[in-house]
């Protein structure tokens, strides 16, 4: 199919594209927009259902770098630098943006005997989150859970930051983390806290089939509700007596740590 088959974007599918970048609209409609040729492409490659897939829009440039436009026939549509400065979430768009239906989300259920979860407790940066999202689905984790006062997955930055994995592993919110973990525990599952106090994360030389490790906030760590729930606390110990930094970030304690109890 020729470029020029594709119709221009029309105001009102631009700014019902646009208002997805609010999260109120993102909820209500049940989507979210994802930026930039990488993650676009990823995405569209992981696709379980091609209706996942709500609108994808491209400039001119962008439209010989994607693949396949043919398969997106009434879903695709060309736009201008007008438009895409009301839906890039960057300074430097790439022409490429699309569109798609956020997964079903409910209560985690692990699928096996064997499961891997990570929980998230007020991480509130959306790099990290879509960082700890694309590092959980490298280790093979099953879900990521994300407790209140956590940014929202499908902010635009958590998206980038996630490089097209959204679709690899469940993604789930709960208003209430301590009552996920404790069922949680209740079907089995260890769980493992980041924590100042915690052993040394290498003291543990075996893991139980099912584990949760959780990620606390940038600045606090994990609130003592949830630390109260840990079985087993994890301290990642700084090279040296006096380290030169303060601390970790958050999505690289959380890669330090997956590595080690993913599996």
């Amino acid at each position: 199919m020729r470029r020029e088959s594709f119709p221009p974007l029309s105001k009102a599918m631009l700014g019902r594209l646009a208002r997805l970048g609010q999260k109120k609209h993102r909820d209500s409609e049940g989507l979210f927009l994802a930026e930039g040729l990488r993650t676009v492409s990823e995405l569209l490659q992981s696709l379980s259902d091609p209706s996942m897939l709500h609108a994808l829009v491209f400039d001119e440039k962008a439209a010989g770098q994607l693949d396949g436009l043919e398969r997106f026939a009434g879903k695709a549509w060309l736009a201008g630098p007008n438009e895409f400065k009301r839906l890039a979430q960057t300074t430097s768009p790439q022409g490429v943006v699309a569109a798609f239906r956020k997964p079903e989300s409910g209560e985690f259920r692990p699928a096996s005997a064997r499961s891997f979860v990570v929980a998230l407790d007020d991480v509130q940066d959306p790099g990290n989150v879509g960082t700890i999202i694309r590092t959980a689905a490298w280790f093979g984790a099953e879900a990521v859970i994300c407790g209140r006062g956590t940014a929202d997955p499908y902010n635009a930055k958590s998206v980038r930051s996630s490089a097209g994995s959204i679709f690899a592993l469940a993604i789930d919110t709960t208003p209430d983390l301590a009552k996920t973990l404790r069922r949680l525990q209740a079907d089995g599952f260890t769980v493992a806290a980041s924590a100042l106090d915690g052993q040394d994360y290498r003291f543990f030389a075996e893991w139980p089939a099912r584990r949760v490790l959780v990620i606390g906030n940038e600045a606090n760590g994990i609130s003592a509700e949830i630390l109260a729930l840990a079985d087993r606390r994890l301290l990642i110990p700084p090279a040296g007596a006096r380290p030169a930094v303060e601390s970790l970030n958050a999505s690289v304690s959380a890669g330090i740590l997956m590595a080690t109890i993913h599996g």
